[in-house]
């Protein structure tokens, strides 16, 4: 179906350029559309950077639809490597995952064969077997670890980096470092204008927001309520001669992932639980370092050297929010967790919708006028 008639955008604002935006834009830049990217700090460097950014559909298994939409995700993933070349930023090769405890471990299995069931490539080996793989895990024998061979990590802010230089080679223009401060309409409602910090004025045909934790702000400038939960996490960076490990993994309390060659990304739900017990961030870092050590010993030598707490851009129930808004013409949403897994796939899908007015009806559980004012 399509929105409405309209014609295509000439002049498209994406407002946050994350790995969402940086995808549609760039979608937009390579078939004419003047793409403007505007972020208050610079691309890439806010949650896509302090994600686990895992990308992934063996965690999405609460809805058919949403896990079809993260299996395009892996795939559209695999399609921009080849047209953009992986250079640094994508690391096909796996994931794992265990449990200590039987009935999380009665459900990994569960879910794996709910996966299987499901096409979704699957293997269940011993921790014995596992260590072959990764020699420096400490994993008992016998315990039953999921491989999943499809799943990948990202380097979110290097992607970001390549394809915003991309979309501005095909003449994309950057205004970093300054804010959204109103988004003027016409008397149709329809999207007119950008209204930035730095006092300048835009004259736009679409604008689309893909704002991340500041998503719910963006939509109130066009009398647009996107209720948003507030789900901190905690994410630390450890320094290390050498990497120990070299695949993404769900160890019981704590998710471990390589960086790059000296470096390792830590994040545990457990620990982001207490956050608003009003831990700082460098206790929450040492937390983490902590757990991390159990599952991997030799990283009782690596140093912290950062930890962030940032708000998860979650919409209200979940799912995202992407597509047109009806009620404001020339208004789209590119909001979800998982925005690593799913930028290509949704930067492709939204950027054709922008372009054609024609809806996907892969998106047709996710669109945003579920969330009504």
């Amino acid at each position: 179906m399509r929105i409405r008639s309209m014609k295509r955008p000439e002049r498209v604002a994406v407002i946050g350029v994350g790995i969402l935006g940086s995808c549609v834009g760039w979608n937009l830049a390579r078939h004419g559309v003047e793409v403007v990217f505007i972020d208050e700090g610079q691309p890439g460097e806010g949650v896509t950077n302090w994600s686990f950014s895992w990308v992934n559909a063996s965690n999405k298994t609460v809805r058919r639809s949403y896990f079809d939409l993260n299996v395009a995700g892996m795939a559209a993933y695999r399609e921009l490597a080849d047209v953009i070349g992986p250079d640094l930023w994508w690391h096909p090769g796996g994931h794992l995952r265990w449990a200590d405890e039987p009935a999380a471990e009665a459900k990994l299995l569960e879910t794996a064969e709910l996966l299987a069931g499901w096409d979704y490539r699957v293997e269940v080996r011993t921790g014995a077997e596992v260590r072959h793989l990764e020699p420096a895990l400490a994993v008992p024998d016998e315990v039953p670890v999921a491989f999943y061979p499809d799943e990948a990590w990202v380097q979110g802010r290097h992607v970001v980096g390549r394809l915003v230089d991309l979309a501005v080679a095909a003449g994309a223009e950057r205004r970093f470092g300054t804010a959204v401060r109103g988004i003027g309409t016409r008397s149709d409602g329809a999207v007119r204008t950008v209204v930035l910090s730095d006092g300048s004025q835009l004259e736009v045909d679409a604008i689309v927001n893909a704002a991340g934790p500041n998503a719910s702000h963006v939509a109130g400038l066009v009398a647009r309520q996107l209720p948003m939960r507030w789900e901190p996490g905690a994410v630390t960076r450890v320094e290390c001669a050498q990497v120990p490990v070299h695949h993404p993994m769900h160890a019981p309390h704590i998710e471990i992932r390589p960086d790059g060659d000296t470096s390792m990304v830590l994040h545990s739900r457990e620990i982001d639980a207490l956050i608003d017990t009003g831990k700082d961030s460098a206790e929450l870092g040492r937390l983490l370092h902590e757990v991390a050590q159990q599952v991997v010993p030799e990283l009782g030598n690596a140093r912290i050297t950062r930890t962030r707490v940032s708000n998860r851009p979650i919409p209200a129930d979940g799912f995202p929010s992407v597509g047109a808004v009806p009620s404001v013409p020339g208004y789209y949403e590119a909001v979800t967790h998982s925005g690593i897994t799913l930028g290509p796939v949704i930067g492709r899908l939204l950027a054709a919708e922008i372009l054609s007015g024609k809806r996907d009806e892969m998106l047709a559980d996710f669109r945003p006028e579920r969330f009504l004012t």
